[in-house]
């Protein structure tokens, strides 16, 4: 695959296949090829899997709307600002942008053709959606040096919620967790490294069911921002399929903007993280995008207000951020750093331009979390 090759349809990347082997047959090795290449060029790619559930998912998001549809004196005591709400609930006006205010991401905007550029995070608000992050993680044989990213979950306590709570979260984050660590020996595999690479990284890290909630009837004009154009910190972010659409995102090296549109069936949505770019020396770069309200959202709101005039107008996204483990040293992969020269190189031989040329200090993971958490106002 070159980026002559990209279209507005992600590549959809079949993860029964690879399940189903042999390992080392032509067709698995293949897929596996496709699904680096994939995550190089697009910085996103379609995961089929078909074992996760599309009824489950539909339970989880009912779960979310119902607790975002709470009395806001409610949900607060669900925050722990004290632990850079890495458990809980973060409130809406909290979250800031990363780009808003980091020089080379606005460079990365200010190449884009105006007409392909994010809608403008210039005015530095803090973004209108809301998150409640919880932990799904095995617990190390060790003692962890960042025990802030490592807390213990937060229960809702309201009566009609602490029942079905960890239930339905625990179904579905399986369901996300179990396709994303699977695609990273896919991934790994593709990139030329033992399978086992990225899945022994992130064994013990802190990964997270992540949903967000923007509230539809007071952000639900057209061209709100419910989530500036920014990347992810962790290592992989997975997501189901959301109600409402409005995700864009921007493929490597195309200037093109692209919303994402999920197949029928039982695919989820994949992007690459800073923990994954840094560890490949930029080769993979985490991919940038906004969630936005656009005509198709306001069609899917009157829709819904027909159709399910008794469930409350939130949009949820079904998000899941696969970390790396957070004592884990964060250093390139030799051999993958010579690819990612190789392919800058390419790029600017071509006259593309591939962002500012980044020095990937090696870090342990929870130094690096720590560090884009300070950037996104969610740790002092």
């Amino acid at each position: 695959m070159s980026t002559q090759d990209i279209s507005n349809d992600l590549p959809v990347i079949n993860l029964d296949l690879y399940l189903a082997g042999p390992r080392d047959s032509e067709s698995v090795l293949r897929e596996c090829t496709k699904a680096a290449e994939a995550l190089i060029i697009y910085g996103a790619l379609v995961l089929h899997d078909s074992r996760a559930s599309e009824e489950d998912n539909a339970t989880f998001l009912d779960l979310i709307e119902d607790y975002f549809d709470q009395p806001e004196a409610e949900l607060k005591k669900d925050e722990r600002p004290e632990l850079g709400y890495q458990v809980g609930v973060t409130l809406e006006n909290t979250e800031k942008p990363k780009c808003a205010a980091d020089e080379p991401c606005l460079r990365i905007i200010e190449a884009l053709e105006p007409s392909e550029r994010p809608l403008d995070i210039s005015a530095h608000s803090p973004d209108p959606k809301c998150r409640f992050f919880w932990k799904m993680t095995e617990k190390p044989p060790y003692e962890t040096q960042f025990p802030a990213l490592n807390a213990p979950n937060v229960v809702p306590q309201a009566d009609f919620l602490k029942q079905r709570w960890p239930v339905a979260m625990e179904q579905w984050g399986k369901s996300m967790k179990n396709a994303v660590a699977d695609l990273t020996d896919m991934v790994a595999t593709g990139l030329g490294l033992p399978v086992d690479t990225f899945r022994n990284a992130g064994r013990y890290g802190p990964h997270l069911l992540a949903p967000t909630a923007s509230d539809l009837v007071k952000y639900g004009k057209k061209d709100t921002i419910l989530a500036g154009f920014h990347s992810d910190l962790n290592f992989l972010t997975i997501h189901g399929r959301s109600r409402y659409p409005g995700l864009n995102i921007w493929a490597r090296n195309t200037g093109k903007r692209i919303p994402v549109k999920i197949p029928p069936g039982r695919n989820l949505l994949v992007q690459a993280g800073k923990q994954l770019e840094h560890i490949t020396s930029g080769l993979i770069k985490a991919g940038f995008h906004e969630v936005v309200v656009n005509d198709q959202t306001l069609a899917v709101i009157e829709r819904r207000k027909v159709e399910c005039p008794e469930r409350p107008l939130i949009r949820i996204s079904s998000t899941f951020f696969w970390h790396l483990s957070s004592d884990y040293d964060l250093i390139s992969i030799p051999a993958l750093k010579n690819k990612a020269q190789e392919l800058r190189i390419k790029q600017m031989q071509a006259g593309k331009s591939d962002g500012d040329e980044v020095i990937y200090n090696p870090m342990k993971v929870g130094q690096q979390v720590r560090n884009e958490l300070k950037h996104i106002a969610l740790m002092a």
